[in-house]
């Protein structure tokens, strides 16, 4: 399009004595006649006549008088969506634009030059410097040199347009998002009482007509257009008119199910099965231990399907996250409970309160019965063993008792002291076994703690999946309105 620099802000309008002199006596033929006339019925005469009369008129508006803005009519179809990047916030599509305004000072007879319209270079009329505000790269469409005039003075310019527009995306909800672009229609250099825009055909018709000629939408789907027209001031004073599409796309989500989200539930179900394994067992780390190197692996594979964006953190990639955070959890859990079952931990005494609260109030919020003996144990502040009244008086009772020669009351006392030691250690086995047997019921009630955690996060995830899916099917008008 031929673009116009208007410099510092006008004051004044040219008129008829500074432009007329520079057309030439056809400038003020058509103005008065406002017809061309053809030597004979023949496009080469109507040619003729364009190019004594009209060509010579493209550096200016086209009207008869400047006060009179131009009426620029736009429309167009969506012909294909060609891409999305969510990193760049760009939208990429292929439009065919059409734009219609009308020469005041041209029409002709058709009966007289043989057609009722003709097609004619762009480069020989005036073209209203319309442009789209959201652009941010060039127009790389097959460009066209033609605009078909019609015998009332109404020109239509059709074109395809590569339009790379930014674009505000909002990718929280991937892969169930709907994104709300904007085509902004404006004249770069013309104020509002100069051209003034509007709309070439209705919304609702552009939109269904889009839909028929469609050719590419990739993994998108267009689902609405709304249009407003508006008026901008900028900085400077100015007013321009605006037209303002709005374009609203909905993603297919069933390839990131399929490929994303069915995996991640599968390795976690996985991994959820894991906890049938004993705790004891070595193999139960092992396999873990693959499982996380495979979801790595799976993470890494799927990183380009991903968006990725500054302003927001898509709500999957917190799922994964949070995936791979109750894996690795999983894992710390299983070596904790394995040196609980087989390592050295068993040998240190165990605090009352950590008996308490695993084996009193945690295990029965696991379902397992652990809470009696417990409770029978902390009655006894937290000592399982009570010695008898004999041992609570040994030592003072050994140095009251009278002394004695006889050999076989000697020989009792030396059975007795035998008896009593074998008792001491009897007890004192007693309790390392019951303290081993406590730690080992740590473990297993951590282990039920964190498998009921899986069961409530893969619950939740599949309802939250669900309730979003049943939302992108029957809601997105609340969403975007």
């Amino acid at each position: 399009m031929p673009m116009l620099s208007t410099g510092p802000e006008r004051t004044d309008r040219p008129n008829c004595n500074t432009i007329c002199p520079l057309l030439g006596a056809e400038a003020l033929f058509l103005e008065q006649g406002g017809t061309i006339n053809c030597s004979e019925p023949t496009i080469k005469s109507l040619f003729v006549a364009f190019k004594e009369n009209i060509f010579n008129m493209s550096p200016v508006r086209p009207v008869n008088n400047l006060n009179t803005p131009t009426n620029v009519s736009i429309s167009f179809l969506l012909y294909g969506i060609l891409g999305v990047d969510e990193k760049a916030q760009i939208l990429k599509t292929l439009i065919w634009l059409t734009l219609g305004w009308k020469i005041e000072f041209l029409s002709w007879d058709p009966t007289q030059c043989g057609s009722s319209s003709i097609i004619l270079p762009r480069k020989k009329f005036w073209v209203p410097d319309i442009i789209i505000a959201e652009i941010v790269d060039e127009n790389n469409a097959p460009e066209t040199y033609y605009v078909t005039v019609s015998h009332t003075g109404e020109v239509q310019d059709a074109l395809p347009v590569e339009v790379i527009s930014s674009c505000d995306l909002d990718i929280f909800k991937f892969p169930f998002d709907i994104q709300n672009c904007s085509y902004t229609f404006n004249s770069w250099i013309h104020h509002v009482d100069e051209i003034q825009l509007s709309f070439g055909n209705q919304v609702e018709e552009m939109f269904n007509r889009s839909k028929i000629v469609m050719a590419t939408q990739g993994e998108w789907e267009f689902i609405d257009l709304r249009a407003l027209k508006h008026e901008l001031v900028n900085f400077e004073g100015m007013t321009r008119d605006q037209l303002k599409y709005y374009i609203t796309l909905r993603r297919q989500p069933t390839m990131y199910v399929v490929n994303l989200l069915i995996p991640s539930f599968l390795l976690i179900t996985l991994d959820l099965f894991s906890f049938i394994l004993p705790p004891q067992n070595v193999d139960r780390s092992a396999f873990k231990m693959t499982l996380i190197l495979g979801y790595t692996v799976f993470l890494l594979l799927i990183n380009d399907l991903l968006p990725v964006t500054g302003n927001s953190i898509p709500l999957i990639n917190v799922f994964f996250s949070l995936c791979l955070a109750l894996m690795v959890g999983s894992l710390l859990e299983t070596i904790l409970i394995t040196n609980m079952l087989c390592g050295s931990i068993r040998d240190l005494p165990m605090p009352n309160w950590i008996r308490v609260l695993f084996l009193k109030y945690l295990a029965r919020l696991v379902c397992m019965g652990k809470s009696k003996r417990v409770e029978n144990q902390t009655g006894r502040g937290g000592n399982p063993f009570v010695p008898y009244e004999g041992e609570k008086q040994q030592g003072t009772g050994e140095s009251k008792e009278p002394q004695t020669t006889d050999a076989s009351l000697l020989e009792l006392k030396r059975l007795r002291d035998d008896l009593r030691a074998i008792q001491r250690q009897l007890e004192k086995s007693d309790t390392t076994n019951r303290t081993e047997e406590d730690w080992i019921c740590i473990g297993l009630v951590i282990d039920r703690l964190l498998f009921w955690v899986y069961i409530i996060f893969l619950l939740l995830s599949i309802i939250a999946l669900v309730v979003i899916w049943i939302t992108w099917y029957s809601g997105y008008h609340e969403e975007d309105h």
